[in-house]
């Protein structure tokens, strides 16, 4: 990066997103090799799944139709019966791979982005195998500070739901429903908050000694003063990107005003291609975030004590230290 750290604290949304060009068109070649070997496969696997999962799906309502058509007691019944129980078995065995591959994957391009960026940060020399050396290290813990985001998301949704049981003899009264509006709203809210607290925790876990819960709670110190920043791109994001699934969806899965298959390979592959650079920009861009957030806390994070950090001491991730850096305050 071309800029200080003091000077990072004053980048707004068009800064960080310059930002993000150049050091991805400044060192293209390494994040081009970081794309072929993680993100690549992680966009195929989500798109992929998408397919995959339609063709089941649709395999199996059509035999939910037969069935209907079909008498109680009769063999067929009890044979079309069975190929649907075999084909949900099949569905959700299907989705724990994919869900495993894509955490697998989504963790693993994290780390080497963030390693990457924070390399790029520090001016010191980054090369393919030396990422590659380091991300499995760095994505246990990654892992950990996942893992306890699922905690929190899974007794977020849990409260969410016990109000939301509570307030059911209530829908049938106007207020009923103005207050179930409200508490929908509160719960996305609420759901996107933590959200981007985990995307910042995910490059805390990286470049500090914290992960885990308290890798969130430093996340959430950080982002204050820079949560409104972090809310439009989460959305600008977000929406380019089911924008892109939506567009796989209608014109290669549904096959909807595209039957010819050499049209729908090409929106296929556009989808795609938008969908990997997505997620690298996607990626950069949350690390760039937790520099700005760093910086507008006065949060003075030196240079070549950072690139020490980054090294890899006997096989071993070193992450960074807070006593030596992280709280480490500079004059504005």
């Amino acid at each position: 990066m071309d800029r200080e750290q003091e000077e990072m604290q004053f980048l707004g949304l068009f800064g960080i997103y310059t930002e993000a060009f150049k050091i991805i068109f400044r060192w293209r070649r390494i994040f081009s090799q970081i794309t072929l070997s993680l993100v690549l496969p992680l966009s195929f696997i989500f798109l992929a799944h998408i397919e995959v999962a339609h063709l089941i799906l649709s395999k199996i309502f059509h035999l939910e139709f037969m069935l209907h058509r079909s008498p109680p007691d009769s063999r067929r019944f009890k044979r079309v019966s069975d190929v649907i129980s075999s084909e949900w078995v099949y569905f959700w065995i299907f989705k724990f791979v994919y869900f495993t591959f894509l955490l697998v994957f989504s963790l693993l391009s994290t780390s080497a982005v963030v390693y990457t960026v924070a390399s790029v940060y520090t001016a010191r020399e980054v090369t393919f195998k030396k990422v590659m050396s380091v991300v499995p290290k760095v994505w246990k813990r990654l892992m950990v500070t996942f893992l306890c985001t699922f905690v929190a998301l899974f007794a977020y949704n849990f409260v969410a739901g016990l109000i939301l049981y509570f307030i059911l003899d209530l829908i049938d009264s106007n207020a009923g429903v103005i207050i179930f509006y409200i508490l929908l709203v509160c719960y996305i809210v609420g759901f996107i908050y933590v959200t981007i607290i985990w995307q910042l925790a995910s490059v805390v876990s990286v470049l500090e000694e914290s992960y885990g819960f308290k890798a969130m709670i430093k996340s959430k110190e950080l982002i204050k003063g820079k949560m409104w920043i972090a809310i439009v791109i989460f959305f600008k994001l977000n929406f380019s990107f089911f924008a892109i699934q939506y567009v796989f969806e209608y014109f290669v899965v549904r096959r909807w005003t595209l039957e010819r298959f050499e049209y729908r390979f090409g929106v296929g592959l556009l989808c795609f291609f938008l969908l990997l650079k997505l997620i690298l920009f996607g990626l950069v861009i949350q690390t760039i975030i937790y520099f700005v957030c760093k910086s507008y806390h006065h949060e003075n994070i030196d240079k070549s004590t950072l690139s020490d950090h980054l090294e890899v001491y006997l096989g071993e991730y070193e992450p960074l230290k807070a006593k030596d850096i992280q709280l480490e305050q500079y004059e504005v």
